[in-house]
């Protein structure tokens, strides 16, 4: 089997991405990831537009690594060649802004070899919604999300998951707490860890949507019952929608995330315990993210078959850049609440 990496310099790099159909003559379907491999002499060769444009319609997850030996002056430069690929890696103190440790190629390997169709339309997803509304970005990322329901990888996860029954639950999945003219929303599925079911997101929808008919409300304050904030969706529903298209039609009449972005400014999260998939996206649309210090993230979507399904490549993007919001869904990466406030995925830590 070939090496899941195409490790290249920037002269090949450029012929390489120049080529008709450079995907199918150089096999990026086994080889999903290339990677860059700059020197400090290239600092006044990338980029061109047409490189950049080239590294952005390359269908492969392209990876940057950034010299040890630069000149602190080329800064500017480096960000610039920088900004077109969609992960960015470096070694030592890591000075170049959302830059992973260059040791994670070898994690980002496994994971676009694992899952590759999910890989390189998480890259695409998030070149194309740069700098788009959170209304096209979530349209986008529900077609991709849709279209990767009913591929292989997904449907293979999906029949390796043991049933699960769901016991009713007699409380209504999300609570609403008036006091004064601050509105507090609790995730009620303790017993689920509070899995995000339909149930939760359509009674999350009701509520944002009579909070932003109702003039006198100040503040609303987001958080979960039980030890978990969110678990992300509920595997006990996956699959159950009927086809990809009903799916994607289902998410853009109740997408909690349009409405709580409409709220945005109104809107504090209080996450704790185990954020998750949609744990981690909805709250990062609040313009205030307070986390307990216990409190861990993870996207587990790509390596399921998928890409974030609940907005996140909208919200987490704006909040820690696209770049790193690749390296973390892609390689499934768990990280803590210290390292969640210094991405900027949270605004402060907080018992």
């Amino acid at each position: 089997m070939s090496s899941p990496v195409l490790a290249t310099g920037l002269a090949e790099a450029k012929t390489l991405l120049s080529l008709p159909y450079a995907g199918e003559d150089f096999g990026l379907a086994d080889c999903p990831v290339i990677l860059v491999e700059l020197t400090a002499a290239d600092m006044s060769q990338w980029p061109s537009p047409e490189s950049a444009d080239l590294v952005k319609s390359t269908p492969a997850v392209m990876v940057v690594t950034v010299p040890d030996d630069r000149d602190p002056a080329d800064a500017p430069k480096l960000a610039e060649i920088c900004d077109p690929f969609d992960i960015v890696l470096a070694s030592g103190d890591l000075e170049v802004p959302l830059a992973v440790p260059a040791a994670e190629i070898d994690q980002i390997a496994a994971a676009a070899t694992a899952s590759p169709a999910a890989a390189v339309a998480l890259v695409q997803l998030l070149r194309l919604s740069q700098d788009r509304s959170t209304a096209d970005g979530l349209v986008a990322e529900s077609l991709a999300y849709s279209t990767l329901q009913s591929g292989p990888q997904f449907q293979g996860w999906l029949a390796s998951q043991s049933s699960r029954l769901v016991p009713d639950n007699p409380e209504p999945a999300v609570l609403a707490e008036r006091a004064g003219s601050t509105l507090r929303l609790t995730l009620n599925r303790p017993e689920r860890h509070n899995a995000f079911s339909a149930e939760m997101r359509d009674g999350l929808v009701e509520q944002l949507r009579a909070a932003w008919a109702d003039p006198s409300l100040d503040g609303i304050v987001l958080d979960g019952a039980g030890p978990t904030f969110c678990s992300g969706g509920d595997l006990a529903e996956f699959g159950t929608t009927p086809d990809p298209g009903t799916a994607h039609r289902v998410r853009s009449v109740r997408s909690a995330a349009f409405w709580i972005d409409r709220l945005a400014a109104k809107t504090r999260a209080m996450v704790h315990g185990t954020c998750v998939g949609a744990g981690v996206e909805l709250p990062a649309y609040a313009h205030d993210v307070a986390a307990h210090p216990d409190t861990t993230f993870r996207l587990p979507e790509v390596a399921m078959g998928l890409v974030p399904g609940a907005g996140g490549t909208v919200s987490i993007a704006r909040r820690i850049g696209r770049q790193r919001l690749c390296y973390f869904a892609l390689t499934n990466t768990e990280i803590d609440a210290a390292t969640a406030l210094a991405w900027g995925l949270i605004d402060r830590i907080e018992d």
